[in-house]
């Protein structure tokens, strides 16, 4: 008899989004997969990283919020706040594993820093596809930004895979007409 899980798209589908931006992270993997299919053994093994989200019990987008936390904790993923300083933007995107071998930072103009916090994600997302790179959020439904780099080449399958697992994700510096 076949087992149940080869035959879940959704679980596919979140197996294929960890493998594609934390592909040195096996780990990462895990943990989303176990938020998908033991979401009560997934809170109760990470109860103190859940807590800070305000989450006790299991919630509909429990392997979403894994996936996010899972990432961060590999230094892949940098959550911002709507109102975060575009320096400290700057430095946390410089610190994530996934930034690309080129410095987008010297493609900035004066004047960017003053930007609000999406209006400077934005900047930044159109400067690192310049490098051969993108910037994504994965969007918790959260007044926050969580963000992950990943080659731009592989945009469009990250996109493809969050739709099948019922995910919402939004590119950076993807909107021609955007700040």
């Amino acid at each position: 008899m076949p087992d149940p899980h080869d035959t879940d798209p959704i679980r596919a589908a979140l197996a294929g989004i960890a493998s594609l931006l934390a592909p040195a992270h096996p780990d990462v993997a895990e943990e989303v997969l176990r938020a998908h299919d033991s979401p009560e053994d997934y809170v109760n093994a990470f109860a103190d990283r859940l807590d800070g989200r305000g989450i006790d019990e299991p919630v509909d987008d429990l392997a979403w919020i894994a996936l996010v936390d899972a990432l961060a904790a590999h230094g892949l993923l940098a959550e911002f706040d709507w109102k975060e300083d575009p320096q400290e933007i700057r430095a946390r995107l410089r610190q994530l594993e996934s930034r690309p071998a080129g410095d987008p930072w010297v493609l900035f103009e004066a004047g960017t820093t003053a930007l609000p916090t999406d209006a400077y994600l934005d900047a930044c997302g159109r400067r690192y596809r310049e490098s051969g790179a993108a910037l994504a959020v994965l969007d918790i439904d959260s007044d926050c930004y969580p963000v992950v780099g990943l080659p731009a080449a592989r945009a469009d399958e990250l996109t493809a895979l969050a739709a099948r697992a019922g995910f919402p994700v939004h590119h950076l510096g993807t909107d021609p007409g955007g700040p």
